[in-house]
C-alpha cells in the first residue's frame, strides 16, 4: 500500500469519525430526525472522496464549493431545508473539502481546525451562555381570561393545559363569534413542566394556527 493511499484511507476514516461525533453526537439528540442524518453524512463523505481522487489542490477546491453552490441553489425543490440544517450541511461539506487536502496540508492544523468546529457546535447546541425564548401560535376557548385583570389566570391556565412554563403572551384576533381567541405564546425553550402536567386539551396547542 502505498503512502498517498494510506494517507487517502486515514483521512477519509478521520473525516467520517468527526462527522459522526457532529451527527450523532452534537445534531441528532437535539432533533433526531434520520432524514437529514442521512444527507449530512452522504454529502460529507461523497464530497471527501471526490476531493481525494482529484490531483489538482486548487480545482479540487474550486470544485468543492461549487458543488455547494449547485445544492444551495437547488434547495432539495420538493422540500425547503431549514436554515439550521443548511448551516450543518454547509459546515459538514466544508468538513469534507478541508480534511481532503490531509494529504498535502499540515495535520496538526486540519486536526485543529475539526476539534474547534466540534467544540463550537457542541457549545452552541448546548445554549451555554445564551437564553433563546421559543413562541408557539395557540387558539385558546376561554376568552373570558384573556382581560389585562385575569393575565395572571391566564398564564396559569396555559401553562397546566400546554405543560410549557409560559412567560408571556400577545393576544391576535379574538372571535366573539365561536368564543375563540389567537394567541402567541412565549416560553424558554429548555425548562419544562413536569409530566403530570400533559395538555388537557389537544386542540389547544397548535403551531402557525389561524381562526377560521
Amino acid at each position: 500500500m502505498t503512502t498517498e493511499l494510506t494517507h487517502f484511507l486515514l483521512g477519509a476514516g478521520f473525516n467520517l469519525f468527526v462527522t459522526l461525533l457532529i451527527v450523532r453526537g452534537v445534531y441528532y439528540p437535539v432533533t433526531q430526525d434520520k432524514n437529514f442524518v442521512f444527507t449530512f453524512i452522504g454529502f460529507n463523505m461523497i464530497i471527501y472522496f471526490v476531493l481525494g481522487f482529484l490531483t489538482s489542490v486548487e480545482v479540487g477546491v474550486g470544485v468543492g464549493f461549487g458543488l455547494f453552490a449547485i445544492f444551495s441553489l437547488l434547495r432539495y425543490r420538493t422540500d425547503e431545508i431549514p436554515i439550521r440544517e443548511m448551516t450543518y450541511l454547509f459546515i459538514l461539506i466544508a468538513l469534507g473539502v478541508m480534511n481532503s487536502l490531509m494529504h498535502s496540508g499540515s495535520l496538526l492544523q486540519i486536526g485543529i481546525a475539526n476539534a474547534v468546529i466540534l467544540l463550537i457546535l457542541f457549545v452552541l447546541e448546548k445554549g451555554w451562555g445564551f437564553q433563546f425564548e421559543a413562541n408557539k401560535r395557540v387558539a385558546y376557548d376561554k376568552i373570558e381570561l384573556i382581560g389585562p385583570a385575569r393575565s395572571e389566570e391566564l398564564l396559569a391556565d396555559l401553562r397546566q393545559r400546554t405543560g410549557i412554563l409560559v412567560k408571556r403572551v400577545e393576544i391576535g384576533r379574538i372571535d366573539l363569534l365561536h368564543d375563540m381567541a389567537d394567541l402567541k405564546i412565549f416560553y424558554d425553550e429548555t425548562p419544562r413542566l413536569s409530566a403530570k402536567h400533559t395538555p388537557s386539551n389537544p386542540r389547544v396547542l397548535r403551531d402557525q394556527h389561524q381562526l377560521p
